[in-house]
């Protein structure tokens, strides 16, 4: 069954960082569903104190990636989200050692 993570970048300019958000088994049709599922988990779309936030915006950059910006009064957190399937793996026998194979 197909491995996958959802790979999650945020921060600004040399400040960027990239982290693996989760992993995932089985098609790509499920994985793309967890994936959106994350998303929606990104910085909720409600304050603390429960006051929903000013604005929220999701945008598909393509059809496993997306860029998801959630603004308050005071802040603004952005990410970018992109659904990866593993090809290779060392420690997996059914997989090649390396892409070049």
């Amino acid at each position: 069954m197909p491995r996958w993570a959802v790979l999650q970048a945020e921060g600004e300019a040399e400040g960027f960082r990239y982290s693996v958000r989760g992993e995932l088994e089985g098609t790509e049709a499920e994985a793309l569903a967890g994936m959106l599922y994350m998303l929606e988990t990104f910085e909720e779309a409600l304050t603390a104190a429960g006051r929903r936030r000013q604005q929220r915006q999701v945008y598909r950059v393509s059809e496993r990636s997306y860029f998801v910006r959630v603004e308050n009064r005071l802040s603004r957190k952005e990410a970018h989200f992109t659904l990866a399937e593993l090809i290779a793996d060392t420690h997996d026998e059914g997989l090649p050692d390396t892409a070049c194979a």
